[in-house]
């Protein structure tokens, strides 16, 4: 009999909802709080809502509840699924993979397996996207399963800010060194290490050097390989598109893919973010 599986992630993987349904891609939302609400992420706020309200109104962020996430198993459970694969936000910057991976410990009945994808955007969502394809070609867990680690293990995430005042605020700094370098317009390129922290892969001065210095990492990365290319912004939607059109024009580019990140990656981000994910075929 053939496996019935379920593919599971968290909304800061960035998909757009007709991929999500597409696929029936099942998502926990992580939350954005204010002093006096709090909202679901992707679900009933949207990053503009978030970057509206700063830099007077910063609200912390949380991982999805243990009651939530075992209502989510739980429901597919009766639906009859056999395994379920869940795949999240690096650890190195969120409770999430740890509060799932605990709580799917409960279930002794159906083959729950939980990945670090050790990023966040569309580093998370292209091998979120990559194993649901993979399981309707197959129809194979295992299958599935090698195709998300796979693609975890060959993605890169690289990007750069405005300001690093709400990375430092949401306690998310990681390895990256900020404020001399703030006063002498120095951008730090944030790449994520093995830890799946953050850390300065690189520091250019200003921003304009700072976004051709994305599109030649892009160059050098993709070399002659095949590769797949996500460009996401905070709120800078019209210096994605610049960066976007530049890469288009890359031989070796398979997939291409350009979208705003979410508003709990905002929240800890603030306005003016340009990111790239690479993915080497």
């Amino acid at each position: 009999m053939a496996d019935k599986v379920a593919i599971v992630t968290d909304s800061t993987c960035d998909l757009e909802i007709e991929i999500l349904r597409e696929y029936g891609i099942r998502v926990l939302p992580l939350k954005v709080i204010y002093e006096h609400e709090e909202f679901l992420d992707r679900v009933e706020i949207t990053p503009q809502q978030v970057y509206d309200r700063m830099p007077g109104e910063i609200p912390c962020t949380s991982l999805p509840s243990p009651a939530h996430i075992w209502e989510m198993f739980n429901g597919l459970r009766q639906e009859g699924y056999t395994h379920i694969l869940s795949m999240h936000i690096s650890s190195g910057l969120s409770g999430t993979y740890n509060a799932v991976l605990t709580t799917a410990r409960e279930f002794n009945d159906i083959v729950i397996e939980v990945l670090d994808s050790r990023a966040l955007s569309l580093g998370l969502g292209i091998p979120v996207l990559e194993a649901a394809k993979t399981y309707k070609e197959t129809l194979s867990f295992e299958a599935t399963l090698n195709k998300a680690k796979e693609s975890i293990g060959s993605m890169e995430v690289y990007f750069v800010l405005s300001t690093l005042e709400y990375l430092k605020k949401g306690g998310r700094i990681g390895y990256v060194a900020g404020t001399i370098g703030e006063i002498m317009q120095i951008k730090p390129i944030i790449s994520i290490n093995e830890e799946g922290k953050y850390f300065t892969f690189e520091r250019v001065r200003g921003r304009k050097k700072s976004l051709q210095r994305l599109v030649q990492i892009a160059v050098d990365k993709i070399g002659q390989n095949k590769a797949d290319v996500a460009v996401m912004h905070g709120g800078a939607v019209g210096e994605a598109k610049e960066i976007f059109e530049k890469i288009n024009n890359l031989a070796n580019i398979e997939d291409k893919f350009i979208g705003q990140v979410g508003p709990v990656i905002g929240v800890h981000t603030g306005p003016g973010l340009i990111g790239l994910c690479i993915r080497k075929l």
